[in-house]
């Protein structure tokens, strides 16, 4: 997108400013897919689209965050509450949060973030009433993107944090400080920013999507996702399904095996045992396609 684009997505009127709850907020990790799933949502342009804002590197007011910032759902502090509050209300304009946006008059807005995983908790219980989408995808093919487009690995920094280890990790924190191979540490990034938020949140709290149930399943998916939002979705919906991300660097369609090309026997037994650290080998395994019946968690801990 060029310059002289970003700035019109940038000049936009947003009606709904000042309540968090004009705003549809869709989570999920990087290379996972939100930016394609985004477009699906807003497959009638009728939201402002928001991009990435607790990017503590592209918008300087969200510089208290790290890069996987998790905090627990009772704090209160105004340094995370004003940034978030400023994001979720409306109130953020820059060329980097409004690079994708299309729609100059807006009542609602779509928030999209790979960075926010762990702190879905924490913003369900101060901005309650906010409809909050996590996307799923198989952790191998996330993986792989990621290693393929050199992406560093933030591990060390999200274990640096010790409400973090001590709500949620302590009993695999010796298995995770020992892994060294950049799979497994890609790896093991994907299991906690996924298994802390299906822990935090029980049934009908936050509404789960998945990638390869786009692709195999798009109609289930679909009306699944629409009703969730209380709207009405037509063909333009799987037009969008079809088109890939504009992130992608592929210029295919999105493909729900093609990681395994770039996957090892081993690494994916591997996978699967570090899942099963997390009893996240309910929801994905050796195969493709996730057990939807395996992801929310409930409250309980490893």
């Amino acid at each position: 997108m060029t310059g002289v684009y970003r700035l019109l997505g940038a000049l936009h009127v947003d009606l709904g400013r000042g309540d968090h709850r004009s705003s549809v907020f869709l989570a999920g990790s990087g290379r996972s897919g939100t930016t394609w799933v985004s477009a699906v949502i807003n497959h009638r342009n009728a939201y402002r689209f928001v991009f990435e804002p607790f990017h503590p590197g592209r918008v300087r007011m969200m510089e208290a965050f790290r890069r996987r910032q998790y905090l627990r759902p009772g704090d209160r502090r105004e340094e995370y509450l004003g940034p978030a509050r400023t994001a979720l209300t409306g109130g953020i304009r820059s060329l980097w949060t409004d690079r994708f946006n299309n729609k100059l008059v807006a009542r609602r807005r779509l928030i999209k973030d790979i960075r926010a995983n762990l702190l879905l908790g924490w913003i369900h219980e101060n901005f309650p009433g906010m409809p909050i989408i996590l996307l799923l995808r198989h952790p191998c093919a996330v993986v792989a993107s990621q290693l393929a487009l050199g992406w560093q690995e933030v591990l060390l920094e999200t274990m640096e944090q010790e409400e973090l280890v001590e709500d949620f990790l302590l009993p695999v924190e010796a298995e995770i400080q020992a892994a060294r191979d950049p799979f497994e540490r890609h790896l093991f990034s994907w299991c906690i920013e996924n298994y802390v938020p299906l822990r935090q949140f029980g049934p009908g709290e936050i509404h789960l999507v998945f990638y390869e149930s786009f692709l195999v399943h798009p109609e289930h998916e679909l009306r699944r996702l629409f009703s969730f939002l209380g709207e009405d979705f037509d063909e333009r919906a799987y037009r969008a399904l079809r088109r890939p991300s504009p992130l992608s660097h592929n210029p295919q369609v999105p493909s729900v095996d093609g990681w395994r090309r770039f996957v090892t026997g081993r690494q994916l037994e591997r996978a699967v045992e570090i899942l099963g650290l997390f009893d996240l080998d309910r929801l994905y395994g050796e195969g493709t396609m996730p057990d939807p019946s395996g992801a929310l968690m409930g409250p309980a801990r490893l």
